[in-house]
């Protein structure tokens, strides 16, 4: 599929935790290179924990600081670009749509004509309410790319939606994996105490690897122009990534 590569983008990425923190360093360098307008927000209302030094990108500098404030500030500072984060966990539809409007920005840097902007929301949560709230707001778009990661403790899968003029041309996490719209877990906000301290199995392979599968995309859709890959699965175990690519549509005889 062919996008655009001289319009401006607006990057809203959902989770800045086992994979948001790897897919975020890479993320402003790839931006930085591109010729052309970006700008990239940051959400999630966790707090650097010691814990998370063990597989998250974080440091002990970090400890007790906003994740994705310190994501947003030291890859922004480092590229010289505007850091842009909310730290908060988006758990609202009407929030999440407002973010995800596109805005008319100048394209390639020196033009004068503005463009609407080309808007990617890539999802690095953790259970499969903020799934299904992205999978909803993704049909509410008349226009979207939408990259969701998931992974447990050695495997996962990386999905790429896209709609575009209204309709839905690669469908988006919960057309793939429909069981992650059957699940009966909960925002973050509504966990306990007791349940946040527990969390699903991960290792910090899986973790870079679906962060490495989500890099990939953005390349293949910013730099290439042309992405032809709706989805992957990946085992760190056996080192393998599985993806599923579009294939050609079928002619009708006259």
């Amino acid at each position: 599929m062919k996008h655009p590569t001289s319009k401006p983008v607006k990057i809203v990425m959902l989770g800045a935790g086992g994979t948001g923190s790897y897919v975020a360093m890479h993320l402003y360098r790839l931006m930085h290179c591109l010729d052309r307008n970006v700008r990239i927000i940051i959400a999630d209302g966790d707090s650097v924990e010691e814990k998370n030094l063990v597989r998250q990108h974080f440091t002990v500098a970090d400890l007790g600081a906003n994740k994705a404030k310190a994501l947003a500030e030291r890859y922004a500072g480092a590229f010289k670009m505007n850091a842009e984060y909310i730290p908060d966990f988006i758990e609202d539809k009407g929030r999440l749509l407002e973010l995800l409007k596109p805005n008319f920005r100048e394209g390639e840097k020196g033009t004068i004509m503005p463009f609407r902007e080309l808007v990617i929301l890539i999802g690095c949560v953790d259970n499969n309410k903020s799934r299904r709230l992205c999978n909803e707001a993704f049909y509410e778009c008349k226009d979207l790319i939408y990259i969701d990661s998931g992974n447990g403790e050695h495997s996962g899968q990386v999905v790429c939606g896209v709609r575009r003029n209204g309709r839905t041309l690669y469908k988006p996490i919960g057309g793939v994996y429909p069981d992650v719209l059957e699940d009966t877990d909960k925002f973050p906000t509504e966990l306990s105490c007791a349940e946040a301290s527990v969390s699903a199995p991960q290792t910090i392979a899986a973790n870079m690897t679906a962060a490495a599968l989500v890099v990939n995309l953005l390349h293949n859709i910013l730099v290439l122009g042309d992405n032809k890959i709706k989805s992957a699965s990946f085992s760190t175990k056996s080192l393998n990534v599985t993806p599923v690519a579009e294939t050609k549509r079928k002619r009708r005889a006259a």
